[in-house]
C-alpha cells in the first residue's frame, strides 16, 4: 500500500514537472524581428500631423494634450526605403497623444500594417506609454491579424535619430510577438 501511494505521488510530481516545463517552453516561443519607424513632421509629405490639441498645448513644455495622427513608413533598415538596402515593409498607422505634463510621455495607439515581406497581409496592434527621452521604451502588443491573429507580446523602441535637424524621427522597433 505504501509503495502504491509513493508511486502515485511520484507520477503526479512528474506530470506537474512536465506541464510546468512545457508551459515555460511555450512562453519562450516569441518571433523576434526589427523594423524602423520614420515619423516625418515637416516638409511637403509629412507622415505625422497634429489633429487636436488643448488650448494650453502650445504653451506646455511637453505639448500636453496634443494628439497626432500617423501613417509612418516601416522599413527594414534605418534609412528611408530606396536608400541603401532598406525596403518599406509596412506602415505604422494610428495616433499618439502627448499625455504627460512633466516629460515627453506619449500614449501610443497604433497598428503595424505589413504590406510586403515575410509578414505581408498581417498587422499588429500596439498600445502603451512611450517616454521618448528614455533610451529603450516598451509597449504592449495587444492583438493582431493575419499570421498575428490573437497576438500578444511587446515591442521595444530605441530612437536612432531624434529628427531635431531633419524633421524625421527614426525609431528602431524590436518586435517580440507570440501568435
Amino acid at each position: 500500500m505504501a509503495s502504491s501511494s509513493s508511486f502515485l505521488i511520484l507520477c503526479v510530481a512528474m506530470a506537474a514537472a512536465a506541464l510546468s516545463s512545457s508551459a515555460t517552453a511555450a512562453d519562450d516561443e516569441f518571433t523576434t524581428f526589427k523594423v524602423y519607424f520614420h515619423d516625418v513632421v515637416g516638409g511637403t509629405s509629412p507622415t505625422a500631423i497634429r489633429i487636436a490639441q488643448a488650448a494650453s498645448s502650445n504653451s506646455s513644455s511637453t505639448f500636453f494634450g496634443a494628439v497626432v495622427a500617423i501613417d509612418d513608413p516601416l522599413t527594414t533598415g534605418p534609412e528611408r526605403a530606396g536608400a541603401g538596402s532598406s525596403k518599406e515593409v509596412g506602415r505604422a498607422q494610428g495616433t499618439y497623444t502627448f499625455a504627460d505634463q512633466k516629460t515627453f510621455g506619449l500614449l501610443m495607439t497604433m497598428n503595424f500594417v505589413f504590406t510586403a515581406g515575410e509578414h505581408n497581409g498581417s498587422s499588429l496592434a500596439i498600445m502603451g506609454r512611450n517616454e521618448v527621452l528614455r533610451d529603450i521604451r516598451e509597449m504592449s502588443i495587444v492583438g493582431g491579424s493575419g499570421k498575428f491573429r490573437m497576438a500578444r507580446g511587446y515591442v521595444q523602441a530605441h530612437t536612432i535619430d531624434s529628427g531635431a535637424t531633419s524633421g524625421e524621427t527614426v525609431v528602431e522597433y524590436t518586435v517580440n510577438v507570440k501568435a
